[in-house]
């Protein structure tokens, strides 16, 4: 299989998770935000939407956005799990990584942030306020479902890693990035220190990817 993908990308850093949980094998190609390669006519014909990631699977079929292939990966590839066999547990899951990856990121993505200071002429300041924004927002509700729930335990729901982890991580990551105070969700903080000890979570990381920089 192939991930194009960017180092920094929350979405492609989320499947770089979910591959590494199920073992998999996978060559990375990166495609460069910065400087506008998902712009390109090589990404646009894998990806219609100008976005990153798009997994290539075995037998060539081009697979876009991150949850949909993370599901992918677990029905092809069902050990580990990414959800859980009970129906109520794998709603909650779904659940807790669709407020991430639906409500969170989308306001927070770079395309986002470059309308914001190229269109809307916005200063780095006021960029970095609507940022930490919906970061607060987010994360507030976030510490709530999490902090209130039985079914929390190691990772987000239980003692073995899931869907909503590999997408907690990144938003975290990106939350440390832009400077925003975490203090205020411990339940998110312990979680993603956790998950961060674990070699799959590592070797997906920004920092060990191959571009970057």
């Amino acid at each position: 299989m192939k991930l194009y993908g960017y180092f920094r990308s929350s979405a492609a850093y989320r499947v770089r998770i979910a591959l590494n949980l199920k073992g998999l094998d996978y060559a990375l190609v990166a495609v460069n935000l910065v400087d506008g390669e998902q712009h390109g006519g090589d990404n646009l014909a894998r990806n219609p939407q100008g976005l990153v990631p798009t997994l290539e699977t075995d037998n060539g079929t081009l697979l876009a956005q991150s949850l949909a292939i993370c599901e992918y990966l677990d029905e092809h590839h069902p050990e580990p799990p990414l959800l859980p066999a009970d129906t109520e547990a794998r709603a909650r899951v779904r659940a807790l990584a669709q407020a991430i990856a639906c409500e969170i990121h989308p306001l927070n993505n770079l395309r986002v942030l470059e309308y914001l200071t190229g269109e809307l002429g916005l200063d780095e300041t006021a960029k970095h306020g609507w940022y930490r924004h919906w970061i607060s927002e987010g994360f507030e509700a976030l510490e709530a479902l999490l902090a209130d729930s039985p079914a929390t335990g190691a990772f987000c729901h239980g003692d073995t890693p899931t869907l909503a982890d590999a997408c907690l991580v990144p938003q975290v990551f990106n939350a440390r990035r832009f400077e925003c105070d975490l203090s205020a969700y411990p339940t998110l903080r312990r979680i993603a220190a956790h998950c961060d000890t674990l070699d799959a979570f590592q070797r997906a990381a920004p920092a060990a990817q191959p571009d970057a920089s």
